[in-house]
This record gives C-alpha cells, sequence and structure tokens, in this order.
C-alpha cells in the first residue's frame, strides 16, 4: 500500500514545521497508536492503567518528533504511513514494556512471554524485517496480516476491506503465521 496522498501532504507540512501541522498529524494518528499500545499490552497479557497508556502515548510521540523528526525523515514511502507508524509504535512500547516491570501481569505467564519473546519482536519489529516477511506470503494472506498486525484492523474492519468472512480470518492468520514461523532469520 502506497502513501496516500493526504499522508504526503501530512508528512510535508510536518517536516516544514508548518503550523497546525503537528497538532493534525497528532488528531490523525493518536488513535493508532493508542490501538498499538493496547494491542501489544494485549497480546502479552499486561494489564496497563490509562496512565500508563497515556505515557505510552507521549513515549512515541516523542520518539517521533525527536532530533527534528529523524523517524519521519527516515520514512521513504514504500508502505502507508499508518503501516510504518505502527512498526515504530510497536518497537517504542515493546522496549517500554520491556524495561518497566510496573505494569500489570494478567497471569505468571506474561513474563515468560516477554523473555521468550524479546528476540522475535526485535526482529518482527523491524520494518524490513517484516516487509520481507510479508513478502513470502500473496494476495489475501499478505493483506490480512498487513491489515491485522501492522494496522491493527479488526476482524469487522478487515472482512470489511477485503470481503473475507470474519469467520475465516483466524485460520487464515493462524496459516500465513505458520507459514511465517518457517521462514529463516535474518539479522
Amino acid at each position: 500500500m502506497a502513501l496516500s496522498e493526504i499522508d504526503r501532504s501530512l508528512l510535508e507540512r510536518c517536516l516544514a514545521k508548518k503550523p497546525r501541522a503537528w497538532e493534525d498529524f497528532v488528531d490523525r494518528f493518536t488513535g493508532l497508536v493508542m490501538h498499538v499500545i493496547n494491542h501489544t499490552a494485549q497480546c502479552r497479557s499486561i494489564l496497563l492503567p490509562v496512565a500508563e497508556r497515556e505515557d505510552l502515548a507521549a513515549d512515541v510521540l516523542l520518539a517521533i518528533v525527536e532530533d527534528d523528526f529523524a523517524v519521519l525523515r527516515r520514512f521513504r514511502g514504500h508502505s502507508s504511513l499508518a503501516t510504518y507508524l505502527t512498526v515504530i509504535a510497536r518497537r517504542v512500547v515493546v522496549r517500554s514494556l520491556l524495561q518497566n516491570r510496573a505494569a500489570t501481569p494478567l497471569g505468571a505467564v506474561a513474563e515468560n512471554a516477554l523473555a521468550r519473546d524479546s528476540d522475535l519482536e526485535q526482529r518482527l519489529t523491524d520494518q524490513e524485517e517484516v516487509q520481507r516477511l510479508l513478502d513470502h506470503l500473496e494476495g489475501p494472506e499478505q493483506q490480512v496480516v498487513r491489515l491485522y498486525h501492522l494496522e491493527g484492523k479488526t476482524y469487522q474492519e478487515i472482512s470489511r476491506v477485503t470481503g473475507i468472512s470474519t469467520n475465516s480470518l483466524g485460520p487464515l492468520l493462524s496459516r500465513a503465521r505458520t507459514r511465517l514461523r518457517g521462514l529463516p532469520h535474518t539479522t
């Protein structure tokens, strides 16, 4: 999915530090950032208080503006801006969750899952690796994996976009994950 004209304009305005550009950026992508925070914590069985979610959202936004928008300047437009920002947000959130043990685990499995997934998470949050993995999928599998894991869409939203029934999405994602797990790692 290529960069939309709306996002291209917003990106250019932010990098040029035009009036209201950052406010428009925050308005457009705060929901995505919050979804990534919630989804990432939920996948790791971590219960985050509202204040910690807000702190994580601020950390993500700070990472974007850091060093004169260095993160945005590195964006090459090979994906949608939402996909790119999802990867950035997930990286910041996972790093913070791994460092901050103040999060309340819902079960004893949470700490083991964080430790076990740390290498995998580093690999999956690297955008080039994600794109390489997605290139091994075709058609509906690639589209569904991208929508679910990178853009944070719900099954209902994916069903509307793809025309695939919500009941078929779980098995399709499971097959795609199995296929991706069998691929060799690059480091």
